[in-house]
Formats: C-alpha cells, structure tokens, sequence
C-alpha cells in the first residue's frame, strides 16, 4: 500500500482546488500526485478526513403520464467547449440532505418538481467520478418529475436546455452526441427495460 508522505494546496478557488502530494508506493517508487477536490484545505480532504460524504447528487428522473421519457439536460462546458447531455445533477450545500438537494437542483436547472422514490442503498450510496484525478463522489437519486419546464432559476453562470426524451431520442442521443458516462450507462437501461425503474425495484422488495 502507498504512502503520502506530504500535502499541499496550490490554489484557492471557491468551488475546486489542486492539491499536490508527496507520495511513495508500495514498490518503494517516490514521487509526486496530484489530485483535485472540492474540500478547501488539507484536513477536509477524504484522504485526510478518512470520511466519504457526497459533494454532489445525480437525478435520473422520468417524466409523462406514461414515464416514457427521461429528464436530460444539454449542457455547454467549458471543458471540452461544446455541448454535453447530463442528468441534471448539482452540489450539496453545506447539511442539506441529498434527497432534498435533489429535489431542489432538478426544480433549479429545469423547473420541473421531482417525487423521489425509495431505493436500496446500493443504488443512491455516492461513488466516485474520476478517481484517478479527484476524490469527488455524488449520490444518485431517482424519481418521478413533473410540471413546466421552465429557465428563470438557472444560474447566470449555465447553459443549459432541459430535454424529455423519448426511446428513439435517447438512441440518437447516443449514437451522435457527446454523453456523460454516468448518465449513458442509466440511458442504456432505459432503453433495455421495458420498466426503466425495474431493477431498482426488485432490489428495494427483497
């Protein structure tokens, strides 16, 4: 097992900073690594913390009377300068409960009001993102949404257009456009399954 033998933030940024560190692996090999992370300073880290808590939550939510379509959002960023397909997603706020962040981001990115549905731990428990660049990890919540889609709450800082899409949306979606990996792995299950939600389901009975 590898050890850290130093830490050190290089950047003060409110929502995420670069942090460097001094390392040597289980071969004896030394060197440096450097990770991001939406802590902001070195005690907060996980690595430090020895505590996983989400930062972030993930909604896959359907829409309809029938719930044949899924809430997506098309995103520009910054990262790859160009548009993205995401379930809408958002940071936790300091002692608010992922369930309610959930319900809050998806009414916030799309106006739209999200009925959360209980579902066995495996499922919403967080998991890591990229865990070879950062130790941020989200929460998924799954759910019903309803109303208007509506923008006036988005922050001024997103782009971002709300999309219902249909099976036949989503297979194109797939097939041309740039997809977060998260949320094309859930697409596939909606594809799949002639219930979407089926295998949380049968998880939640036993």
């Amino acid at each position: 097992m590898g050890r850290i033998r130093n830490i050190q933030r290089t950047t003060g940024n409110p929502y995420v900073n670069l942090y460097e560190l001094d390392v040597e692996n289980s071969k004896g090999h030394a060197g440096k690594y450097y990770l991001s992370s939406r802590a902001k300073c070195v005690e907060d880290l996980e690595l430090s913390a020895k505590k996983q808590s989400p930062d972030g939550v993930i909604i896959y939510s359907l829409y309809g009377e029938k719930r044949d379509r899924v809430v997506l959002i098309r995103q520009y960023r910054y990262t790859i300068d160009n548009y993205i397909y995401e379930f809408p997603a958002g940071l936790i706020e300091a002692g608010e409960e992922y369930h309610s962040a959930a319900v809050r981001e998806m009414r916030e990115e799309t106006g739209l009001t999200l009925h959360p549905i209980p579902v066995d731990t495996i499922y919403e428990k967080p998991y890591y993102t990229t865990i070879g660049m950062t130790d941020e990890c989200c929460a998924t919540v799954y759910g019903y949404a309803d109303g208007e889609i509506r923008a006036d709450m988005q922050e001024i800082s997103e782009e971002i257009e709300v999309v219902l899409a249909d099976r036949d949306e989503v297979r194109r979606i797939l097939r041309e456009e740039r997809v977060a990996i998260v949320a094309a792995y859930m697409l596939l299950h909606f594809l799949a399954d002639e219930e979407p939600f089926a295998f949380l389901q049968e998880r939640h009975c036993e």
